[in-house]
């Protein structure tokens, strides 16, 4: 009787043990679980903004191809170049909505043209262009002088002109550098003015040189109906900033439309020197597009060049893109 009246022995170790096996197999479960989570939302959100470079990719080069667009009708009306024509009218940050919805309410919901334009067009022939600094096949001295006083206006220091002749004597002029010091490995040619950095020269001077310099495949003259008066007076000789002053507001009335107009404001004794330094029309042109989509800024700069009625794009410049809070800063400064 005593047996059957025995009660069996707890088996408590046992039962905690697989609880707590259990839970060990919970947490390995939800932190995979959660891996995964994680691994499909960055994905998603990878592709999300690989999506959204593409959108605005294409829509910055739509806007880009109609500003190119602006300056082939220009061609066709105009024979002279001045700040008063609708290519020097910068576009202003606008809604993609308004220039394609028209009224209809499906493409107003579109998420796609909830992105924001603006852009402008710049005349390069308004800078001095460092191609200028090749006359004859050799290195100009009244050229080097001008870079001189360009640097000097745009806060530089005098080092950067020395850097800028020494890549122009290795890039542009291999055949001199050969005669002068022997025979030397060719340097990289620029072909935009943020390639000055082959040369040694900082990023921060180039962006203080973009509002004076350029660079373009051949030597161009300067135009005088786009030049501000402060390029005026620093790339012609013995003009002073009055004098320049004079000159933009006399355009300012009635652009130029030919040089002699200049030259008879200029002083006498320089007139035949400056006669091939200045112009009144262009043909090549900076294209700026600036695309906003939600928080990402996407940036590209175009150089074309204008023959008769063809644009040909020279170079571009994709910049990188900025992320910014609900008020985004405009890095566009036409």
């Amino acid at each position: 009787m005593s047996r059957l009246h025995r009660r069996p022995t707890p088996r408590r170790p046992q039962r905690g043990a697989a609880l707590l096996m259990a839970m060990v197999v919970v947490t390995v479960v939800a932190s995979l679980a959660g891996t995964m989570v994680w691994q499909q939302w960055r994905s998603v959100q990878a592709e999300s903004a690989e999506r959204a470079r593409l959108q605005a990719r294409w829509v910055l080069l739509g806007a880009l191809d109609w500003g190119r667009l602006i300056l082939r009708e220009d061609a066709r009306g105009s024979q002279i170049d001045h700040l008063g024509e609708p290519w020097a009218v910068p576009l202003q940050e606008a809604r993609l909505s308004t220039f394609l919805a028209d009224g209809r309410e499906d493409l107003e919901d579109n998420p796609a043209l909830q992105a924001f334009v603006s852009g402008a067009i710049i005349d390069a022939q308004s800078r001095w262009n460092l191609r200028n600094l090749v006359v004859n096949g050799a290195l100009s001295a009244k050229g080097l002088q001008t870079l001189e006083r360009v640097c000097l206006a745009a806060d530089v220091g005098p080092t950067v002109a020395t850097l800028i002749a020494q890549g122009i004597q290795r890039s542009w002029l291999p055949a001199q550098a050969e005669r002068s010091r022997g025979p030397e490995p060719q340097g990289l040619s620029p072909e935009r003015l943020s390639d000055l950095q082959w040369w040694g020269v900082a990023a921060e001077d180039i962006e203080r040189l973009r509002p004076w310099l350029t660079v373009l495949p051949v030597p161009t003259p300067l135009n005088v109906n786009t030049a501000t008066a402060l390029m005026l007076s620093v790339a012609l000789d013995g003009v002073d900033l009055a004098l320049a002053q004079r000159i933009v507001q006399a355009r300012n009335a009635t652009p130029f439309k030919s040089t002699e107009q200049v030259l008879a404001m200029l002083p006498r004794s320089d007139e035949a020197n400056r006669a091939t330094g200045l112009s009144v029309q262009s043909n090549f042109f900076e294209l700026q597009g600036r695309l906003r989509l939600g928080d990402r800024v996407f940036e590209e700069r175009q150089m074309v060049e204008r023959r008769q009625l063809d644009m040909v794009v020279l170079s571009r410049e994709p910049l990188a893109p900025v992320r910014f809070g609900p008020n985004p800063v405009s890095l566009m400064n036409p």
